[in-house]
């Protein structure tokens, strides 16, 4: 029994604590190494040697040079490292602080290894390996080896290819998992990348078990990088196509799931880290290898979710997840529409896929049914599968309806969870108040979702769900929250330091706070993208909504504050267009002497007017998308013909706001440009849209009749045949 301690022991115990001298209990210990290791060894009993010996006598005999004449040297030290090294490996003894206080000897010990030639050296230097070992196991030990520089001792040792030199690397690992990006300089990583080199060439070399142990090792170093500097420098290092090659030879050999499966979550942080196109770098087999890729992640999470529940997975949930990770990324690179698919490749792919999210819903479907919400590990896990689940729905819109309208309450629900947990982090770092980390607020799900909402809100079924479900409102909560990172102030500089920053150039954004405005603008368009869909399939709702009347006074207070520049472009056309779709429909509640309105009316103008202009430079009768649309003008055209139509309907429905748009000189400026347009080459969508534009406006409003005229508004409407607007302006 473990609690127990046997007569031999208790003997042994006695002699060591009646011993007169240090060589008799040296002579003791003798007797002791063969109880440690036997079946006396119960925790117990280790424990009550380890009390009997006492610490200082065997920190005495492990650091002593002093030896009797006829003794080998290294005796008193590798008779202590033996009886330590069973200690090390139970918990009460490895986590006291004498033990801990060990760690810089052992690491000296293991540092020698180069320097060793006889045996006895080496046996010790194995015992030193198995102390850090056991230590490095629990909490207390890592924390101790991190302190005492272990990772850059182990990564020199890993790097010199010493004595054990795997045993370094197997500890250092288990380190790097736990200290994480911290392990390494956050600024500089010249470090990172001179041992990750070693480590992968002996990866793609290695063609026996080691190389499935080297895979296991380079996945916790690279899934606790610092992400941001190894990314950027990881171009001219050698190891992305060292670790690329090793992994496509076991990806391309028949294996069985222990090999198959570090080599997965390995590819799963490479995708994460380089991006898809990592795989893409090999010219010649990159689409195949993305391919089989696809199929392998595809199959196993199908394996392991088939007719399980969420208890069923518990076992296997980091394999599940690094799956996740590499057909997210796949599915969002297949939809940038870069990489040529044949109709046969096409087709395997998507049955491939279609098999693991079938057995993706089927879980989450379970999951809705226990009694017990998850909760820990648990609930990361379901959020991981919903993320993935989404990234499947923002593609394939038609397939497995039914099962997707029964699980959307659940999804959105934590999604939401996620979001507000995502959203307190955020405010609660910007404050410097983080105190405990909410690990559900590390990813802010329902931002993933957003896309596979867009298509969703199309269908009656869905929308409706959204609607009972509150998603209107977290919408446009989610909306408030991007904005205040899009729209980003700085601190407010302390009153004693005012003086001194206004005589020097304002800080540069740093690349990060740079990088989060950009992933918060894609959001803030994904959720306009939705909310233009609620708003225009649901507008007996919209118009009685106070959630709605909230999100239109939100975009006329804040759209004229949006900086006018590039980035900026998408953005400002969604929310133009989303506040004039809420206008129409909000018409009735509009106060005439609302000064928001005006500044929103000459926003939204500036997004309309400036779209199409003269080509000056290679032909001045051509009629072009301007420079710094054309870029986006895939996701911005039907928002500009959108935005012309909706404008045209808001004048009948609120004339007054013609007077704005006058006095702005666009109604002008469109009859001076069309003038310029060679005769047969004005596109017939744009023809119209300008002409139903400025026949709404006439109509509104007579005084712009002389103003057209003067602007040769008779010419332009021969040249074009803008039959409507002429019989408006000239009669018959």
């Amino acid at each position: 029994m473990a609690g127990e301690v046997s007569e031999a022991v208790k003997k042994c115990c006695n002699l060591l604590k009646n011993s007169p001298g240090d060589n008799e209990k040296f002579a003791a210990l003798f007797m002791v190494t063969k109880l440690v290791k036997g079946k006396h060894a119960t925790p117990a009993a280790r424990i009550a040697i380890f009390e009997a010996i006492g610490f200082d006598f065997l920190r005495r005999l492990l650091l002593t040079e002093d030896v009797p004449v006829d003794c080998p040297p290294s005796i008193y030290k590798s008779v202590a490292l033996s009886i330590l090294t069973v200690f090390c490996s139970e918990e009460q003894l490895a986590t006291k602080k004498e033990m801990l206080d060990l760690i810089p000897v052992f690491l000296d010990i293991v540092k020698s290894a180069d320097d060793s030639e006889n045996d006895d050296n080496l046996m010790a230097i194995g015992e030193a390996y198995n102390c850090l070992k056991g230590l490095a196991l629990y909490a207390p030990g890592q924390k101790a080896l991190i302190d005492a520089g272990a990772i850059d001792i182990l990564s020199e040792i890993y790097a010199s290819a010493s004595f054990q030199s795997d045993e370094a690397l197997n500890i250092m690992g288990l380190l790097v998992a736990k200290k994480g990006a911290l392990s390494w300089d956050p600024k500089d990583p010249k470090a990172f990348h001179a041992i990750v080199n070693k480590i992968a060439l002996d990866f793609e070399t290695d063609q026996d078990k080691r190389k499935f142990e080297l895979a296991e090792c380079l996945n916790a170093i690279i899934f606790n990088c610092p992400r941001k500097v190894v990314s950027e420098s990881a171009a001219i290092e050698t190891w992305p196509q060292s670790i690329y090659k090793g992994l496509t030879d076991i990806l391309q050999s028949k294996v069985g799931a222990a090999q198959r499966n570090p080599a997965l979550i390995l590819t799963s942080s490479m995708l994460d880290l380089l991006g898809v196109e990592w795989i893409f770098t090999d010219e010649e087999k990159g689409k195949q290898i993305f391919l089989l890729m696809i199929q392998l992640a595809a199959i196993e999470v199908r394996m392991q979710l088939d007719g399980k529940t969420l208890k069923g997975t518990q076992n296997n949930q980091n394999l599940i997840t690094a799956c996740y990770i590499i057909l997210e990324l796949s599915l969002n690179f297949i939809a940038q529409d870069t990489i040529d698919i044949d109709q046969k490749e096409r087709q395997s792919m998507y049955t491939a896929l279609k098999g693991a999210f079938t057995a993706v819903i089927n879980l989450l479907l379970k999951v809705t049914q226990e009694k017990n919400k998850p909760q820990g590990e648990d609930k990361l896990f379901v959020c991981a599968t919903i993320r993935v689940l989404a990234a499947w729905l923002a593609q394939e819109t038609t397939s497995m309806r039914d099962q997707i309208y029964k699980l959307l309450p659940f999804m959105l629900d934590n999604a939401f969870d996620s979001f507000h947990a995502y959203k307190a982090r955020r405010i609660a770092e910007k404050s410097g108040q983080l105190t405990d980390i909410n690990p559900l607020g590390q990813v802010d799900l329902l931002r993933v979702l957003l896309p596979a909402l867009c298509h969703l809100a199309v269908e009656d079924e869905s929308r409706a769900i959204i609607l009972k479900a509150g998603g209107d409102a977290i919408l446009v909560e989610s909306l408030e929250f991007h904005w205040t990172i899009v729209n980003y102030k700085r601190p407010p500089i302390p009153r004693a330091e005012r003086l001194k920053a206004l005589s020097q150039p304002k800080p540069e954004l740093t690349p990060e706070v740079l990088e989060d405005m950009k992933d918060a603008r894609l959001a803030m368009i994904s959720a306009c993208n939705v909310l233009m869909n609620l708003t225009v399939l649901e507008a007996k709702y919209v118009e009685n909504s106070p959630i709605f009347n909230n999100l239109l006074k939100f975009i006329f207070e804040n759209l004229p504050e949006l900086k006018d520049i590039p980035e900026n472009l998408v953005l400002h056309g969604n929310l133009a267009v989303l506040g004039l779709l809420l206008l129409k429909q909000l018409s009735s509640k509009v106060k005439k002497n609302d000064f928001s309105i005006t500044r929103f009316v000459q926003a939204t103008i500036r997004f309309l007017w400036d779209a199409y202009i003269i080509d000056e430079s290679n032909d001045p009768t051509a009629l072009v998308v301007a420079m710094s649309y054309k870029e986006h003008w895939i996701e911005m055209m039907e928002l500009w013909f959108l935005g012309m139509q909706t404008l045209a309907g808001i004048i009948a429905q609120i004339p007054w706001i013609s007077d704005f748009i006058i006095e702005s000189g666009w109604a002008e400026g469109i009859v001076q440009l069309l003038k310029k347009v060679k005769i047969g080459t004005l596109p017939t969508n744009v023809k119209s849209a300008f002409e139903d534009f400025l026949c709404h406006l006439v109509d509104a409003n007579e005084s712009v009749v002389e103003v057209l005229k003067k602007a040769e508004a008779l010419r332009v409407c021969r040249n074009h045949r803008l039959m409507e607007l002429g019989k408006k302006l000239f009669g018959d």
